[in-house]
């Protein structure tokens, strides 16, 4: 209530027929390298994002995903205070990604969910997070380019699974 209309979430052109995500709502991601491949879609279109609590960010990945570091705000340690550098954050970037320090009760997430559903913004959080629309996961992967024991890896094909409540 009194929040802004839930809108559509840039996404990559892949992952659309799975899900679409909308402003306003929390999302639990349990891979990596999906959630950068999540942020780097709204990032694209020329949208801000912000990584939060995420203290071994790799920005050569980051960068390969798609990710305009141009327009992400980096807080790779905020220690205790990762709650408030979260929420402050979250009233001026739409797109955050967030890995909080330990569990999150469930106050806490309603809260914040609160915040997030007035002011159209969006939260992917890497670790259990109450109340998460949806969680997204890696249910399969390959690796291609390396040869036996030998060469670079170039690319990685995954199935991406997608669980609403109990209903995958």
């Amino acid at each position: 209530q009194g929040g802004l209309p839930r809108q559509p979430l840039p996404m990559p052109a892949s992952l659309r027929p799975l899900i679409q995500l909308r402003t306003g709502g929390a999302y639990r991601v349990d891979d990596a390298g999906l959630a950068l491949t999540l942020l780097a879609a709204p990032s694209q279109v020329g949208g801000w994002t912000a990584i939060v609590g995420v203290d071994d960010l790799g920005v050569e990945a980051a960068l390969e995903s798609g990710l305009d570091l141009d327009r992400t705000v980096l807080v790779p340690n905020p220690g205790e205070d990762w709650l408030e550098a979260t929420a402050a954050l979250v009233d001026v970037v739409p797109v955050v990604l967030l890995r909080p320090p330990h569990a999150v009760a469930a106050g806490t997430a309603a809260r914040l969910g609160a915040r997030l559903r007035k002011r159209a913004a969006t939260l992917f959080v890497q670790g259990n997070w109450p109340g998460a629309e949806a969680t997204l996961g890696v249910s399969e992967q390959r690796w291609y380019g390396a040869g036996a024991g030998h060469g670079r890896l170039t690319s990685r094909r995954v199935i991406v699974s997608c669980e609403r409540g109990s209903a995958p």
